[in-house]
């Protein structure tokens, strides 16, 4: 059940990013061009996003347990630290240059473009470099 619940959790995004036309990467950096082509629609799609998602935790994480899961997979900590700020700026960075999140670009698969192809090899390169790096230079705990 859990299964099927993430792959109807996951259709519904994807269906959401691809009806909302943010799987086209010039719809997302035309709302990076403030002094040029600038594109409102993704901040009224993180607001939708938003307006969905905070009464949404509030109501689950009310709950004693998940309905499907043996407790709740929440961060174990607050702590802002400098991976967290590296990985935030190289998300950021990626997401300004290509026009790709990682999010909005796994439906974009679908439409056969070889910049989308790319995009996610290298969305995966970095992840496997990542646990590569993480595994040799593991992280202090903060005194």
């Amino acid at each position: 059940m859990r299964l099927v619940s993430a792959f109807a959790i996951g259709l519904i995004f994807g269906l959401g990013i691809s009806i909302s036309g943010m799987i086209d990467p010039a719809k997302v950096l035309n709302f990076f061009d403030l002094a040029g082509t600038w594109d409102p629609s993704l901040a009224f799609v993180m607001a939708g996003a938003l307006a969905v998602a905070i009464p949404g935790y509030r109501l689950v994480l009310g709950r004693p347990l998940p309905t499907l899961a043996p407790r709740f997979e929440l961060p174990e900590t607050q702590h802002i630290d400098q991976r967290l700020i590296l990985g935030s700026a190289a998300f950021g960075i990626g997401w300004g240059i290509a026009g790709y999140c990682p999010g909005g670009a796994l439906p974009a698969l679908g439409t056969g473009e070889a910049s989308v192809f790319v995009f996610v090899a290298a969305l995966i390169a970095g992840m496997l470099a990542a646990r590569w790096l993480q595994a040799r230079y593991p992280a202090r705990k903060p005194a």
